[in-house]
Parts: C-alpha cells; structure tokens; sequence
C-alpha cells in the first residue's frame, strides 16, 4: 500500500474495532520479524525470544479468531501484498506457529555451539517426571485420534504440547521427530474447525507411533 494513500476513517465502532484489531496483525508481524532477526544473530536469550515468540504467535492467533477479522485479513500473503510488507522471518515462524528453539532445539544458536562435536558430553538424562509427561502426551495424542477427534483445533494443541515436552527430555533429532514438526505446520494451515481425512488421520497415527517408538529409543 502506498505509504501517501489516504486511509479512511472508521465511521462505526465495529470498524473501529476492526481497523485496530488489523493493525496489530501489522505490528505482531514487523515486531516477530525483528525478534527473528534478533534471535539469528544471537543479541537475545533464547528464554526470552522463547517467552516473546510464544506470546506474539498466541496474540496473532487469538485477534485471527474473529470471524470478522479473519474475512477482511483473508490471508497472510494477501495482508502482506495489501500492506506492501515482506518479513520473511516472521513469515516462516507463523507458518510453523512454534518459536525455533522449540520447532528445533538442536539447532539453537549455531553460533554458540561447541566448536568440537566430538567432545560434546553426552546429554544428561532428564527427570522421571519429564519422561513421564511426554510419554504420557504421546498416548494422549494418539488416544485423540483413535476417538475420531480429527480437526485442527483438537489436534494442534495436543501435538504442540506433544513436541515441548519432548523437547524437555532430548533434543536428539530421533527417528520420527521431523514428522512431528511437519504435521504441526500442517495442521497449523488448515482452518480452526477442517478436519483431517480419515486416509490423513491413518497416515497420522502411523507417523506418530514410528516417532514415539523413535523417542522411546532415545530413553535406552
């Protein structure tokens, strides 16, 4: 949008509302750019990029909740054409809907990582409760689909709860782990109420028990 075009006032309070709720998509959007390009060149903690990047995505999430809203932001790519935005960063993060250090800890601050791998010390061994929260996230993941509980907004809480709590115990990337990622991002793409196919659904619960069987080796 042409920075000198005139924008025309809200004239009701419901498009007052609407204008405002726009208008901190716009700003979510330019703000997580910037805290991804912050958290590249390793000028913020990953506790707090973690803690912000978690609050801005719910933020997004919860103003794209509106029905109202939704239909006039239509779509990201849309929003960022109409309002002459590029953001990559931010972009990429709201397509995974998970901050880095969580979508892949293993990767996290390259630039402070070990210079000598092959000395790294082994991983300490995470706590009993730890192993049972996951453990117990995996059976409750797959027991939702077993029930036929098959739409985003059942089943993106539970794997993105799934994925923290084994990032808690390893950040090995085991056998299966990639496929968590993977169905997270494509379970965030669909809308709140779409429901996977019963073929998807099947194709879901084969990945999840080859990666709960591939989490279980890690515990070995």
């Amino acid at each position: 949008m042409d920075p000198k075009q005139e924008v025309k006032l809200s004239e009701t309070a419901a498009e007052r509302d609407l204008n405002d709720s726009l208008a901190e998509i716009y700003s979510i959007i330019i703000t997580l750019d910037g805290l991804e390009k912050a958290y590249i060149k390793d000028s913020i903690p990953e506790t707090e990029y973690t803690e912000i990047c978690s609050r801005l995505l719910k933020q997004y999430k919860f103003n794209l909740s509106d029905d109202t809203v939704a239909r006039s932001f239509i779509d990201l790519e849309t929003f960022k054409r109409q309002w002459d935005i590029e953001c990559p960063r931010a972009t990429e993060r709201l397509r995974v809907n998970l901050p880095a250090t969580i979508a892949d800890p293993s990767n996290s601050h390259p630039s402070t990582s070990n210079p000598h791998p092959s000395t790294t010390p082994s991983q300490p061994l995470a706590s009993g409760s730890k192993i049972l929260l996951a453990t117990e996230n995996f059976i409750t993941f797959l027991d939702a689909l077993k029930l036929n509980m098959l739409s985003k907004d059942a089943l993106h809480p539970l794997l993105a709860e799934l994925i923290q709590s084994v990032n808690e115990v390893t950040l090995e990337d085991f056998e299966g782990r990639p496929k968590i990622i993977s169905w997270l991002i494509r379970l965030n793409g669909m809308r709140a109420q779409e429901e996977l196919s019963e073929g998807e659904a099947r194709e879901l619960v084969f990945e999840m028990e080859g990666a709960y069987a591939g989490f279980k080796k890690t515990l070995n």
